[in-house]
């Protein structure tokens, strides 16, 4: 048979029941178009938490307290919850440690703040006045903690735009307002620039308080929650990782790593674990969405199979014109591929319609990759081919006798 010959009879046959057709082709449509939402999905929260992290610094290291457990023990020390690291360390590594752009010891909390009125709960971190410069995080309205404001204790903080917008108003002016923590009483000296980003980790969504006044009046005593540092560049991180582990040992006299009482850990390692964790939800939500290309992919083979037994007599005229198996094979073999096609184009477009969708609602960022519709084109060629090609060999199978007479 000729090509030409062959797409003509594709058409009329799967245009001689356009709404069996149709219903076929949706299940290949819902399939495709589940799998690369699902895909943009995960890549899109991967790259939000990517830049999320490449946000505060490609330099910061950061000291948690907490032993670091190996496989095989049964006790954790419950890391960022232990109390093993103190303002001194945090002085210590400022001036023995080089290569060092900045050191910001940390005590933070979740803690109910009200305002007017109006109340949140977010995150309340005591710092110095190396912060900015650690975290990369700028003042965009008023001034951050200073040094006097360290000495004396002063009951001062800086807000993030997210708790402004709950606690004030969107884009309001809370400079010189007053916020309520712990039934304590703080001004307003200073709002950071908006970074992005969501959840416990927002920098948008913190209250900076001078670290002694958090030491005093909320965590009342003198740990530190935890020790950031910024490396002067991302080249001598590692360099300075270990310089910091070498140094905190010595003065927690530890003398074996293993049973380290803080746990030190850098953007790449940070990064690397994200990316992992979004990686595997990724895959987590493609399989999910796949399952339905499966499922398309039977009522394909339920529709081919049928057309076979509806077309038995039409097999068996052609056969006995002088068809060859070839030619039937390839007929049947041809529309199950192009009902995938079809079903495989328009869950392309879906798809990207769901996607942009999500993201243009504000729902959560998106990003739909040319490996995702590569992907879905070839899953669904294969779905024609794997499904379409038993009722296609079973149809060429057909002795032209007993299919004249079919009735």
């Amino acid at each position: 048979m000729k090509t030409l010959d062959i797409l003509e009879e594709t058409y009329l046959a799967l245009s001689a029941n356009k709404i069996r057709s149709f219903l076929t082709t949706l299940g290949i449509v819902i399939g495709i178009s589940s799998v690369i939402a699902m895909l943009a999905i995960g890549q899109g929260a991967q790259s939000s938490i990517q830049s999320s992290i490449q946000s505060i610094g490609s330099n910061l290291i950061i000291i948690m307290p907490g032993a670091q457990r190996g496989p095989g023990t049964t006790v954790s020390a419950g890391r960022g919850s232990a109390k093993s690291l103190t303002l001194a360390d945090a002085q210590a590594i400022s001036q023995e440690v080089s290569n060092l752009k900045g050191v910001s010891p940390e005590v933070s909390g979740r803690y109910q703040v009200t305002a007017k009125g109006t109340n949140t709960n977010t995150q309340v971190v005591g710092v110095n006045s190396a912060y900015p410069d650690v975290r990369n995080v700028a003042v965009d309205n008023g001034a951050f903690i200073s040094e006097q404001n360290l000495t004396t204790a002063s009951k001062v903080a800086v807000i993030g735009p997210t708790v402004r917008d709950d606690l004030f108003g969107v884009d309001s002016n809370p400079l010189g307002q007053t916020i309520r923590i712990k039934q304590i009483n703080f001004t307003i000296i200073g709002i950071t620039k908006a970074k992005g980003g969501s959840g416990f980790g927002s920098q948008d969504d913190m209250i900076f308080i001078p670290l002694t006044t958090a030491q005093k009046f909320l965590a009342g005593d003198e740990y530190v929650t935890s020790i950031s540092a910024a490396a002067q560049d991302a080249e001598s991180t590692a360099t300075v990782q270990q310089q910091i582990t070498d140094l905190l040992l010595t003065r927690h006299h530890i003398a074996s790593p293993q049973l380290a009482d803080f746990n030190t850990l850098n953007q790449a390692d940070i990064a690397a674990t994200a990316s992992s964790v979004a990686q595997i939800f990724t895959i987590l939500l493609g399989s999910v969405a796949g399952i339905s290309l499966v499922v398309g992919g039977i009522g394909i083979m339920n529709m081919m199979l049928t057309t076979v037994t509806e077309r038995t007599r039409e097999i068996g005229l052609r056969k006995s014109i002088g068809a060859k198996r070839r030619d039937i094979s390839l007929q049947f073999l041809i529309e199950a591929v192009t009902l995938t096609f079809l079903g495989g184009l328009l869950g392309v477009i879906l798809g990207w319609l769901i996607s942009w969708g999500i993201t243009y609602f504000g729902l959560i960022q998106t990003k739909v990759s040319p490996f995702s519709v590569l992907l879905a084109f070839s899953v669904s060629a294969a779905i024609g081919i794997i499904f379409g090609y038993y009722p296609a060999r079973r149809a060429a199978k057909l002795n032209p006798i007993d299919a004249l007479r079919f009735e």
